[in-house]
């Protein structure tokens, strides 16, 4: 399983964004998603993640509200939409992998995810 993020770019503060994780290799079905992030200096984040099925979802609380995470399994892909975003969500984004069940249990721990992808800057300023 590979996993490639898209999306990324430059918006202004008050805008959004729609970040893709497109999977290939194998399918999503059995997989456990995060998205994460990390910004200059400082270290990655979990933001939201999802149970294979998409039945539970979660949210780091400085984007509960605003971001929304979603997933098509047929389509292999996983998406965070960012809603007004602001220029604190300025890093960049990473979508990660497990069928560790513990990554429901503990989503932002890092160690639980084996697959990570690339990553998409995403950049909030005017």
């Amino acid at each position: 399983l590979q996993l490639v993020e898209s999306g990324g770019g430059l918006v202004q503060p008050g805008g959004s964004l729609r970040l893709s994780c497109v999977a290939s290799g194998y399918t999503l079905d059995y997989y456990h998603i995060g998205w994460f992030r990390q910004a200059p200096g400082k270290e990655r984040e979990g933001v939201s993640c999802s149970s294979s099925t998409g039945g539970s979802t979660k949210y780091g609380d400085s984007v509960k509200g605003r971001f929304t995470i979603s997933r098509d399994n047929a389509k292999t892909t996983v998406y965070l939409q960012m809603n007004s975003l602001k220029a604190e969500d300025t890093a960049v984004y990473y979508c990660a992998a497990t069928v560790d069940d513990l990554a429901i249990i503990a989503p932002w721990r890092r160690d639980n995810y084996h697959i990570w992808g690339q990553g998409t800057q995403v950049t909030v300023s005017t």
